[in-house]
């Protein structure tokens, strides 16, 4: 019963994907999803991947890899599962994130990015990363300060910093926008994000800008609209978080 309603939500979700794709104009398959597992048993991840999903978000290093160790005890086939670090990440953690996460979506500073590049270089691979812009100026949300227009300077000094780091593959950015019932009044903050993508990509063109990974279940239209390319839904496929 689980398995079949996590398929249908899946199946769902994905037809809205390609739906706002074809009414914004963009390719077919250019949005990736996401499905955000944070909180959620194995049993449950185990029937997201049957359903299809194997782009997985988490936001906790020590409950991640525990689910993934989790996962492949029950034999779930997660041989093809990439696993997204979608949370904020404490520097001490940055060892076990390198050695078991694909992309990181929240890399939020010079220290952490130096710590990453160091576990990286111990692991002998490259690891991509997204640099997470807090572009609302809320307290409450991490990421880079990117809210206004003055933060430029500052910013690309620290995007110099980041790029140097010989082990950290920069990708894009990331975002997580205020919470609005309404979908349409987050359109600025995607749209603000978009902005500095096209800004960094002129100061740092020998770095990818191409990926935006914006959030969440009930916005994520208007963040294709804006030009995400990964957008990371949870409730909308797995139900509420217990």
């Amino acid at each position: 019963m689980q398995t079949a309603l996590i398929r249908e939500r899946y199946e769902q979700v994905l037809e809205r994907i390609s739906v706002a794709e074809k009414q914004s104009g963009r390719k077919p398959g250019e949005v990736r999803l996401v499905v955000v597992t944070k909180t959620h048993p194995p049993d449950t991840v185990q029937a997201a991947i049957a359903a299809g999903a194997w782009e997985l978000g988490e936001n906790y290093a020590e409950e991640g890899v525990s689910k993934m160790a989790a996962l492949s005890a029950m034999g779930a086939e997660v041989s093809q599962v990439r696993w997204h670090m979608i949370g904020h990440v404490q520097s001490r953690k940055a060892p076990l994130i390198a050695r078991h996460f694909d992309l990181i979506h929240s890399l939020d500073s010079v220290k952490l990015a130096h710590r990453l590049n160091q576990a990286a270089i111990d692991l002998q691979h490259k690891l991509p990363v997204l640099l997470q812009l807090n572009v609302s100026g809320e307290e409450s949300k991490f990421g880079l300060p990117a809210w206004e227009q003055s933060k430029r300077d500052g910013l690309c000094e620290t995007v110099a910093q980041i790029q140097d780091c010989s082990h950290l593959i920069i990708q894009g950015l990331m975002t997580v926008p205020p919470f609005f019932e309404e979908p349409e009044r987050v359109r600025s903050y995607f749209r603000r994000l978009r902005e500095w993508r096209d800004f960094f990509a002129r100061c740092f063109p020998q770095a990818d800008w191409s990926q935006l990974s914006m959030v969440m279940s009930g916005d994520f239209e208007v963040a294709i609209q804006e030009g995400a390319t990964l957008v990371r839904i949870g409730t909308a496929i797995l139900g509420v978080r217990t």
